[in-house]
């Protein structure tokens, strides 16, 4: 079995990089840059287009709004939004300390996935650090219930994750709507990282008259109307609907500030949801404790 991690320290980059990308909202460019960060300074955005700009942590306690994403803000109300995404890549790719860069209020959406983030990632290469990695090691079960939804995290040697999804949609096939995924970078970036949002087009529109959502399009996004996928490509795989949601749910959970140690599932499950799973574990210590050693080979 391969390891969740590929370093037992603690990573950040190599070396600067910076690129550009399209707002999903605002439909206008969004310049980033990622630069090393010491240890232990976690993930950190800063808004380069605000003067009197101020780290905004990448932590489940900034998240203030879970609409449609996972979205960041600090205590002068400075505000990230659309982290997930970016937050899923910099899992898989085992970062613990990155200092983010962004020219606007949130982070661009690219193809709509993880991967063009991660492939930035490898460009700036990993430098691994002289303190040890930390995990959040999952101690007892531990669910969270919304109407019909439900996330839950168990005690587990390494990261799983189990996800299904449910919508009354002739796109939506019931061979396709689960998924089992063994956490670690080469599982992620071949079976998850390419997986991209998808949006009711009915949805769209009404976002598109509302000056929301002005940015997105088939380019980065899958669209779906009352009966078929509208993407001329069609899906990137068959069941790219729940492997999306895995990848939100990995960029969620990585906002508890470490690598998690447990099994997840999700029935219907989302940025809420996933946000209020991760509350409830933090807030009771007999939930988890922190570790710094952790080999799923050492059986």
């Amino acid at each position: 079995m391969t390891s969740i991690i590929d370093n037992a320290q603690q990573c950040t980059i190599a070396n600067p990089i910076s690129f550009d990308g399209i707002g999903l909202h605002s439909g206008k460019t969004v310049h980033m840059r990622f630069l090393p960060a010491p240890t232990d300074t976690g993930i950190q955005f800063i808004r380069s287009d605000l003067a009197d700009a101020t780290p905004i942590l990448a932590q489940f306690d900034q998240v203030n709004d879970t609409l449609m994403s996972s979205n960041l803000t600090n205590d002068k109300n400075q505000r990230i939004g659309t982290v997930e995404h970016l937050m899923s890549a910099i899992a898989c790719m085992g970062i613990d300390n990155l200092i983010i860069e962004v020219s606007a209020p949130e982070v661009p959406i690219m193809d709509g996935s993880a991967i063009v983030f991660i492939e930035q990632l490898e460009k700036a290469g990993i430098y691994q650090q002289s303190a040890p990695k930390k995990f959040i090691q999952i101690l007892q079960p531990v669910e969270v219930i919304y109407e019909d939804k439900i996330a839950r995290f168990s005690p587990y040697d390494g990261f799983s994750l189990d996800f299904k999804i449910a919508f009354n949609h002739p796109v939506f096939l019931p061979e396709h709507d689960s998924i089992h995924v063994e956490f670690n970078q080469q599982n992620f970036k071949n079976e998850i990282a390419k997986a991209r949002t998808f949006g009711f087009l009915k949805d769209i529109e009404y976002l598109k008259s509302n000056n929301l959502g002005l940015g997105g399009s088939m380019d980065n996004a899958i669209v779906v109307d009352d009966e078929k996928v509208l993407n001329p490509d069609g899906l990137r795989f068959a069941d790219e609907f729940v492997r999306h949601k895995v990848l939100d749910a990995v960029g969620d959970l990585y906002l508890g500030g470490h690598q998690i140690l447990g099994a997840f599932y999700g029935y219907k499950s989302g940025h809420m949801l996933n946000n209020m799973l991760l509350k409830k574990v933090l807030a009771n210590a007999e939930n988890f404790k922190i570790v710094t050693k952790y080999d799923i080979n050492h059986k």
